[in-house]
């Protein structure tokens, strides 16, 4: 991965968490609120690193995304794939022409 994909992970992680709602009771009044996992997980720092100038901070902001991005459940990094378009070539149906794959018993060349 690199670092201009980590980016568009991380704003892709950003809508989804922040989509996420919580009620919650103001003055006698239930309101939604929205979430603020990406706050607490420091998302907004780890942008500024992804889209630094300098090679080091990119550096730095793709390591801590990585080590992110293994810490997220698998629903939430399916909710993040499916907004950026990703998918996984094995979970999909023979037929479908992403797949690309083979038959079972066939050797690649």
């Amino acid at each position: 991965m690199d670092t201009d994909t980590a980016l568009e992970a991380v704003r892709a992680l950003e809508r989804v968490l922040a989509s996420r709602t919580h009620r919650k009771k103001i003055m006698g009044q239930e309101v939604l609120v929205p979430g603020q996992l990406g706050q607490a997980l420091h998302l907004p720092l780890l942008l500024r690193r992804l889209q630094s100038k300098q090679k080091r901070q990119r550096d730095q902001g793709l390591e801590d995304f990585l080590v992110l991005w293994d810490t997220l459940s698998n629903p939430t990094r399916r909710r993040v794939m499916d907004a950026l378009g990703w998918y996984d070539p094995k979970s999909l149906d023979w037929e479908d022409k992403r797949s690309n794959r083979r038959p079972d018993g066939t050797v690649d060349s």
